[in-house]
């Protein structure tokens, strides 16, 4: 006999869901932990009631995990710029990552900052730290060990994609490893990479799926994109279409291009390809400002120059 109560909002469930005890100052009930819908006196109740909950528990499961995958995010992974305080571009041109303070800045407060620092003849520094800039590469990977001694799950990423691109793929996955398992959202997209191509780990096409579902739900748009590339694949355009539609929004040109295509092939409504196409503006926009139009022009001028 099942005697669960489930009520709207926080409300509790009361009861076993398998005997039907009351739960209270002695008996403690525990949730299902895969649909949260009941709830168990003991682990022989779950285990008795298991064929009976089976089908309503991966039901529900595969849909709290939709909600969660098909959120979308309110910025990319990447955040905000810690001095302007404007969200950083996806590009990743446009911004620089500091190994003093593992702060990835914004072009415009560098420029900022360099022309501060050359119109006063001052001792280059940090943006942000305020600390002398390391003179060569060693200073550059002192500057990082000292940041993974103190678990510094942003070091740990960059020196695993050092590690990468000098052929050292099992250092690289491990770094990489460490870093996601501190909850570091670009290394999880790295990681199914190693998957994918089996670099310093064996492919595995479960853990690169496993890999870029965290990524994207941290709101890494390249990961939002393969994922939708995956779910087309299969045949899911449906799903496929909400994933690019996401990775849009937060400005990923790929990904609206996509969207563009699906529309002009009728899997895509005219509502959710305008919804796209004004997101993913949305997204361009509130990465610029005057500063950083500052930077572009003289990045662009030097690039004349020379």
């Amino acid at each position: 006999m099942s005697a669960a109560v489930k009520e709207d909002g926080d409300t509790m469930l009361l009861c076993c869901a398998s005997c039907g005890i009351a739960g209270g100052d002695e008996i403690k009930l525990k949730k299902c932990t895969a649909c949260h819908l009941v709830k168990y006196c003991s682990i022989k109740c779950q285990k008795d009631h298991r064929p009976k909950h089976k089908r309503e528990c991966k039901k529900r499961a595969a849909e709290s995990h939709d909600e969660i995958l098909f959120k979308q995010p309110e910025s990319s992974h990447y955040g905000d710029c810690p001095i302007c305080c404007l969200p950083l571009s996806i590009d990743v041109e446009k911004s620089s990552l500091y190994t003093c303070c593992s702060k990835q800045i914004c072009r415009g407060c560098e420029y900022a900052n360099k022309k501060r620092e050359v119109e006063g003849k001052l001792q280059r520094k940090c943006p942000f730290c305020r600390k002398v800039l390391p003179k060569n590469e060693e200073e550059i990977n002192e500057q990082l060990m000292k940041r993974i001694e103190a678990n510094d799950l942003v070091a740990m990423r960059y020196i695993g994609t050092e590690r990468y691109y000098e052929g050292d793929y099992k250092s690289a996955f491990e770094y990489w490893s460490k870093a996601a398992a501190l909850g570091d959202v670009q290394a999880h997209y790295q990681l199914s990479i190693s998957y994918l191509e089996g670099k310093g780990v064996e492919k595995d096409t479960k853990r690169v799926l496993h890999h870029l579902t965290e990524a994207a739900i941290g709101g890494d748009p390249h990961a939002r994109h393969n994922l939708g590339c995956l779910e087309r694949e299969k045949g899911r355009v449906d799903r496929a279409v909400k994933h690019y539609i996401i990775a849009a929004k937060l400005g990923f040109d790929k990904s609206l291009e996509n969207v563009k295509h699906l529309y002009n092939a009728g899997h895509v409504s005219k509502d959710d390809f305008a919804a796209a196409l004004r997101g993913h503006q949305t997204a361009i926009d509130a990465t610029k400002s005057p500063q950083r139009q500052k930077a572009a022009e003289f990045v662009r001028e030097a690039a004349r120059g020379a």
